[in-house]
């Protein structure tokens, strides 16, 4: 058992492991490396991205915009408080939500 496990041990010394050290380290390292800035640039970059432009979207809401919630209520804001949008979804009748769940801005 300890034949084996002494057969496994790097060299003592020499130039042969410190060249073997950054090198090894690199081969080690260097999937986890790119598997990382891959999941970077195809998932958490673009909902970063999502993200900003959904705030400035509902940064932007102001009376008169005709909105879509995550509920699919189709609805007019009458009124656009600190945290709060009132919806009108029919004719004098007015719902309250949270800005978050306005999803889109109809056109």
């Amino acid at each position: 058992m300890f034949g084996v496990a002494y057969a496994m041990a790097p060299p003592a010394g020499g130039a042969g492991a410190a060249a073997g050290g950054p090198a090894q380290l690199l081969g080690t390292f260097g999937p986890l490396v790119a598997m990382f800035a891959i999941f970077y640039f195809l998932l958490i970059r673009p909902q970063q991205k999502k993200a900003k432009e959904h705030k400035a979207m509902i940064d932007a809401l102001k009376v008169g915009d005709s909105v879509k919630t995550a509920a699919g209520i189709h609805g007019k804001v009458t009124a656009v408080e600190d945290q709060v949008v009132t919806l009108e979804i029919a004719t004098g009748v007015k719902i309250k939500i949270d800005k978050p769940f306005v999803t889109t801005v109809v056109k």
